[in-house]
């Protein structure tokens, strides 16, 4: 019994110094970095924080380093010329995606987001190619942008206490006029729920062919889903989870609800995808569902077929959760900067006051007129840092990259954030400021460091669709309204907030108030 006691005993640790044995010989072919602890790694030195820490990590070891996220390596990349290097010229060595265990665990292999190889190449190009050319019927997505961009301006008038004369919003896909509203003063109310809600609308109607009511509870449900999904990706519970997952797939946690309701939310969609196949018509495909049944049956005789109805609901899962949260969170973000910086608004509106007028919304060509609020849209984007590192790549070989050694099937973090703050490239990189897309005659000025999309092959696919909505929600809402924050007597602090959304969403109050002669972005 004493010498099984002793085994017991010594076991733990002979496993620390075997992990610790393994680390520093592996060490040894990876890129510089912080020293690990066996078993956890620098989960304890911000390793769990990757995203918030990186910079520290980046300046004592350089462009390219290495994190241990538990017992296993990560490499990151920073600087806008590294990750292009990497993501553009080296495109074949770091196109291939991490395995992610949250979404694994919902998708199981299928989807476009973490899977690799032809069926991945096949899956992304038809969702790209139908979201750019299906036009929804006859009708471009632009006019559905500006058609939702309608109800959000509504949603506002009544959630900041107007009352609406109309007896029902219009539902249909037409272009809705909405009709004058009785004025009172404004109320303060949270943007997150409106928000969200005008996204995820878009989301169903290029999904699903339809568009759900605001107040609708099915869809309020699955919108909380969605946004408790992204709290648990973003806490270090989900970091914890992504290292240790078959493990605590077994334990009790607030995880467990998350899953639980994101099935829910699966379940929807496949009641969804029975409900098109009873419809179907080949010859007039409705939305994105009925072109990928289409596609289905073009390939109904073939081998390991790519468009299964397994592929088909992992793919709307992640449209519908990566086209929600992402989006609405940049909009939330940007009436923030609005109320924290009145000049900054004062001029996006006179700016449109100019170009557009009070008779129509304004539309995504109008841009090129809007110097100054293409540049504060192109900053919202550049500043809110939305996904500082991006979703993991794994090496597919072998690689040098400037002057180390990365070894085929390490996982790769390419810093998105550290781009969009590069000292090399932006005029005031930490700070909010449109200067940072403008000359000095006021002119747009593109800048290749904007890449909160990531670019080369895992690019979002989703990109042109969600830059799309943030011009078009901003400017119609900026149109139509003046924000100020729900009390005179607060402030805010931009980076704080972005801190804090980052750990726990964003939250707060203002108030919209109807700007002089205008209704719904008409004249009165």
């Amino acid at each position: 019994m004493e010498v099984m006691g002793l085994f017991f005993l010594l076991l733990p640790l002979f496993y620390l110094l075997l992990s610790a044995w393994r680390m520093h010989r592996r060490r040894a072919q990876l890129p510089p970095g912080p020293a690990p602890l066996p078993l956890v790694g620098n989960l304890l030195n911000g390793g769990s924080l990757l995203y918030q820490t990186y910079p520290k990590f980046w300046r004592k070891y350089g462009d390219v380093f290495t994190i241990w996220m538990g017992p296993y390596p990560a490499v990151v990349l920073c600087g806008y010329k590294t990750i292009k290097e990497a993501l553009i010229t080296f495109a074949p060595q770091f196109s291939e995606r991490w395995p992610v265990a949250v979404t694994g665990r919902l998708v199981k292999g299928y989807g476009i987001v973490t899977r690799n190889g032809e069926h991945w190449q096949q899956t992304k190009r038809f969702p790209v190619t139908t979201l750019r050319n299906f036009g929804m019927g006859k009708r471009s997505m632009e006019e559905r942008v500006q058609e939702e961009a309608q109800h959000l301006l509504q949603a506002v008038e009544e959630t900041a206490g107007k009352r609406s004369l109309m007896e029902e919003r219009v539902q249909e896909e037409a272009q809705h006029l909405l009709q004058a509203v009785e004025e009172t003063a404004g109320k303060p109310f949270d943007p997150q729920s409106g928000l969200g809600r005008a996204v995820n609308v878009l989301i169903n109607l290029v999904v699903f062919g339809r568009r759900w009511d605001y107040e609708d509870k099915t869809f309020l449900k699955f919108i909380q889903i969605i946004n408790n999904m992204f709290v648990l990706v973003r806490n270090p519970l989900g970091v914890v989870y992504n290292i240790f997952h078959k493990t605590m797939d077994h334990l009790p946690g607030p995880h467990q609800k998350v899953f639980q309701d994101c099935e829910e939310v699966k379940s929807f969609i496949k009641e969804e995808i029975q409900r098109h196949k009873r419809s179907f018509n080949p010859d007039s495909p409705r939305d994105f569902i009925d072109c990928f049944l289409i596609q289905a049956e073009k390939e109904s005789e073939e081998e390991n077929r790519i468009f299964c109805e397994e592929n088909l609901l992992a793919t709307i899962f992640e449209m519908f959760v990566g086209g929600t949260d992402t989006t609405a969170n940049t909009l939330q973000f940007a009436l923030l900067a609005m109320i924290s910086y009145p000049r900054i608004q004062e001029q996006m509106q006179k700016e449109l006051d100019e170009v557009i007028g009070p008779d129509r919304l304004p539309g995504i060509a109008d841009r090129f007129q809007l110097p100054y609020s293409n540049a504060v849209v192109h900053e919202v984007m550049r500043f809110v840092d939305i996904s500082p590192l991006g979703v993991a790549h794994k090496m597919a070989e072998d690689t040098k990259f400037r002057g180390c050694n990365i070894p085929k099937g390490t996982k790769v973090f390419v810093a998105l954030a550290s781009s969009l703050a590069d000292p090399e490239q932006w005029k005031n990189p930490y700070e909010f400021d449109p200067e940072n897309f403008l000359d000095d005659e006021g002119n747009f000025c593109k800048q290749e460091a904007l890449i909160p999309f990531s670019i080369g092959r895992r690019v979002c696919p989703g990109e042109g669709l969600a830059r799309m909505e943030v011009f078009l929600f901003i400017t119609a809402l900026l149109q139509k309204f003046t924000f100020h924050p729900a009390n005179p007597t607060d402030t805010f602090n931009l980076k704080e907030r972005r801190r804090d959304f980052r750990k726990k969403g964003l939250s707060f109050h203002l108030i919209a108030e109807p700007r002089t002669g205008m209704k719904n972005g008409l004249q009165k």
